[in-house]
Order: C-alpha cells, then sequence, then structure tokens
C-alpha cells in the first residue's frame, strides 16, 4: 500500500509537473505570439510609413518637373527681352539717319548672337559644303560644273542647332551634274 500511495503521489506529481509545463508552455505561446503580432503590427507601420514617403516624394518629384518645364525658358527669355527692347527703343526715334539706324541694328544683331551663344544655338551656314540631309532642306537643284554633285551652292535660309539638335534645318541649292 505504501508503495501505491508512493506510486499515486509520483503520479500526482508527474501530472501536476504536466499542467505546471502546460501552463508554461502555454503561457510562453501566449508571450511568443504577442511579440510577433508586435513585431507584425511594427513592420506593417513602417510599411505604410514607406509607401507614404515614396507617394510624397512621387508628388514632390512631378511638381518640381511640372515647374521645371513651365519656366524651363525664363533665363533665356529674360536675354531675349533686352534685345526686344533694343529694338523697340531705335524705332521710337522719329528723326534718325539710316547710318544711326544701321548701327543700331547691328548692336542689336550682336546682342541677339551673344544671347545665342550664351544658350548654346548655333547656326548652321553650309556654303560650299556637302549636302547633310540631317541638317540641310533643299529648295532646288542647279546644274554646276564648278562644284561636285550635292554640294551647297547658296543658302536661302541659315538653320539653327540648340545643344547639337537641329531645331530648324538650313533651307539650301545644292549642285547637281
Amino acid at each position: 500500500m505504501a508503495k501505491d500511495k508512493k506510486s499515486t503521489n509520483e503520479s500526482q506529481e508527474k501530472d501536476l509537473n504536466h499542467s505546471e509545463d502546460a501552463v508554461n508552455s502555454e503561457q510562453n505561446n501566449n508571450e511568443e505570439s504577442e511579440n510577433f503580432e508586435k513585431i507584425i503590427e511594427e513592420l506593417n507601420n513602417q510599411v505604410l510609413y514607406a509607401k507614404a514617403e515614396t507617394e510624397n516624394i512621387r508628388k514632390r518629384s512631378y511638381e518640381e518637373a511640372d515647374k521645371t518645364r513651365k519656366y524651363a525658358v525664363e533665363s533665356f527669355s529674360q536675354e531675349i527681352l533686352t534685345v526686344k527692347d533694343s529694338l523697340e527703343a531705335s524705332l521710337s526715334q522719329d528723326n534718325i539717319d539710316f547710318n544711326i539706324l544701321k548701327d543700331g541694328v547691328e548692336l542689336t544683331l550682336k546682342q541677339l548672337n551673344a544671347v545665342f551663344t550664351k544658350f548654346n544655338i548655333n547656326e548652321i551656314d553650309p556654303i560650299n559644303e556637302k549636302f547633310d540631309p540631317n541638317e540641310h532642306q533643299a529648295i532646288s537643284m542647279i546644274d554646276s560644273k564648278d562644284q561636285e554633285p550635292n554640294t551647297v551652292l547658296d543658302v536661302l535660309q541659315k538653320g539653327y542647332k540648340l545643344n547639337d539638335r537641329v531645331i530648324r534645318p538650313a533651307m539650301v541649292v545644292v549642285s547637281k551634274k
């Protein structure tokens, strides 16, 4: 009987230990679960913050690009206004000598050329050069014994490049055999 009592006590102790282990295990699982939920919530907040920040950056970039497009020619416009002012000043004079007017127009042309240089606008004046369809527009062809075929004989209207991009081709007369 003492053996049975001892065995029962041991069995009860084991059951009690099992119960305590189960309770401890359940508490540990609950704590781990709570920790994981906190981590998930924290990561979720970080993702939402990153999304919001990305959206704000996208909006700011769009606004900056829009402003850049709108005001890209602002400095060019300010420079070209001085040329316009010079032309208007020359026309506002009533009794002006032709030579004075000519000198004023030449100075205004120098101003305009300075603006073109500042903004990298270059003339295409291809007289006696080989015809290039990327930079020239042939208006007519003329027989020529002096020049090789496809040589520019005359420039009717100069062309222009902006930073090596043709913004207006030169209108030219080209030689043919």
